[in-house]
């Protein structure tokens, strides 16, 4: 019988660092990375995809700011939605042509996906989100100038941070459930566009990206599935990175991952949020996998990626 998934994949896995931002290398990339998507539903495993936007949402933004004496900018939650259209048209149109030429009987729908935070959640005091592309020391220098926010990430470069304020519900839930059996579901790209409900119930955007790895931990929640799956740039976890002693991880519990965590073992602007939401799903008594886009398929077996259970 095949498992339950929600798969989240980066948005540095459509725009790999340093790589020229067109249309037709995001394309190529999403292209690669859909096909083992689609080999996961081959295996007859239900799938729900979430997709980071990091790149595309601050490039959108600059887009914005570079033609704010012609157009008004737009606010950074329209921005998040038209990145979570983009992605969503790339994704859908890849895993239909993948599976046209497979034979696969299977749907594929993308949904543009509301999430709902808190507007006084801490987060808004405190940005730590990077998007955007990366740049020198220098150029951060000359962006805090302008009146940016910028902030080292995991020794790649300089990007520009936004508040990311946990994710408090998935809007479409109930619609997902009823297409998963026999849909390819794309929800809450970018981490969903992120919106706050007023005493009155009314609903409004607010200027914030939610960190699509806390967003795909509660629509994997809310969703029940089985197994909450992160693609990565690197196979595994590791501990020690890059050290004399690094050690790979393949197979851990909860205790262990959180002793990990407590070590100061994973960086902040990547693994580190990745290995939390993990713990938090696997402590469900589910499982968590944090492996490379090529191994998704061996990594369900049990047989590549790190694992965390309970």
């Amino acid at each position: 019988m095949g498992k339950s998934v929600v798969i989240a994949l980066g948005g540095n896995a459509i725009l790999q660092p340093k790589q020229e931002a067109t249309y037709d290398n995001q394309f190529k990339n999403v292209v690669s990375a859909t096909g083992h998507m689609v080999e996961i539903r081959e295996a007859g495993h239900n799938i729900v995809i979430t997709h980071g936007n990091g790149p595309q949402v601050g490039n959108i933004i600059a887009q914005n700011e570079a033609a704010k004496n012609v157009v008004e900018p737009l606010p950074i939650y329209v921005c998040n939605a038209e990145s979570q259209g983009f992605i969503g048209y790339m994704m859908e149109t890849a895993l239909k042509n993948h599976m046209k030429e497979r034979g696969i009987a299977t749907n594929v729908v993308t949904l543009l996906t509301m999430v709902e935070v808190d507007r006084d959640d801490q987060a808004f005091k405190n940005p730590t989100k990077p998007i955007g592309v990366f740049f020198s020391e220098e150029e951060a220098q000359r962006l805090e100038e302008q009146g940016f926010v910028m902030a080292e990430d995991a020794g790649r470069g300089y990007r520009r941070v936004v508040p990311s304020p946990e994710p408090k519900v998935i809007h479409g839930i109930d619609e997902i459930k009823r297409l998963i059996e026999e849909t390819i579901v794309i929800s809450s790209g970018g981490g969903g566009i992120p919106v706050y409900r007023e005493d009155s119930g009314q609903l409004h955007g607010i200027e914030a990206v939610i960190d699509k790895d806390r967003s795909g931990l509660k629509l994997a929640q809310q969703v029940n599935a089985e197994v909450f799956m992160m693609l990565t740039d690197v196979p595994n976890v590791y501990i020690n990175f890059g050290k004399e002693n690094e050690q790979k991880l393949s197979h851990i519990t909860v205790a262990e991952a959180e002793q990990y965590v407590a070590e100061g073992q994973f960086p902040a602007g990547s693994m580190l949020p990745k290995m939390q939401a993990a713990i938090e799903f696997a402590k469900l008594g589910k499982e968590s996998i944090i492996c490379s886009i090529d191994q998704a398929v061996a990594a369900l077996d049990g047989k590549a990626g790190t694992r965390i259970t309970k």
